[in-house]
């Protein structure tokens, strides 16, 4: 009786293994003819496109949001020594108040007087360069010194990036 057993599972296992080659074989082949499918559209999508001439070759020039146009700008090497006088925890941030304080302070950006009404306060905006440059050694190791490059739209907003070339 065992070896009827045995007889009997080498038998199903030889029939599971030839559904499973089979299966696999009928895999193989829609594969290849997804990708035949394929290859054919796209050989019919370039017949249908017309050769570009030298003016199609050109890409369409770029549709930006408009671009604040900038009235100044400057370069600034700030000098973040001060900022090392503080607690390690917190030298990151103190580091990035005297940036916000030197560019306010350079740029005449300066806060609202209580008999002013504007519509919109002046904003300082930091991009995140500058910020990343701050924070790349971590809280405790900001650098003793940054260039940025600070620049004023028409509205009185300014903007500070990275100089070029750090």
């Amino acid at each position: 009786m065992g070896e009827e057993k045995e007889e009997e599972e080498q038998k199903t296992e030889q029939a599971e293994t030839e559904l499973a080659e089979t299966a696999k074989e009928a895999e193989a082949e829609e594969t290849k003819e997804e990708e035949e499918e394929t290859l054919e559209k796209a050989v019919e999508a370039e017949e249908e496109m017309p050769t570009p001439t030298e003016e199609e070759a050109k890409p369409p020039p770029r549709e930006e949001k408009p671009e604040e146009e900038i009235v100044e700008e400057r370069i600034y090497t700030i000098p973040l020594s001060k900022a090392w006088i503080a607690p390690p925890n917190k030298r990151a941030p103190r580091a990035v108040r005297i940036i916000r304080n030197f560019v306010t302070r350079h740029m005449k950006l300066e806060a609202r007087m209580e008999g002013e009404e504007e519509k919109e306060p002046k904003r300082l905006v930091i991009s995140t360069e500058v910020n990343e440059k701050v924070w790349r050694r971590s809280i405790e190791k900001p650098p003793r010194k940054i260039r940025i490059r600070a620049a004023k739209d028409r509205e009185g907003n300014v903007t500070v990036y990275l100089a070029e070339g750090d």
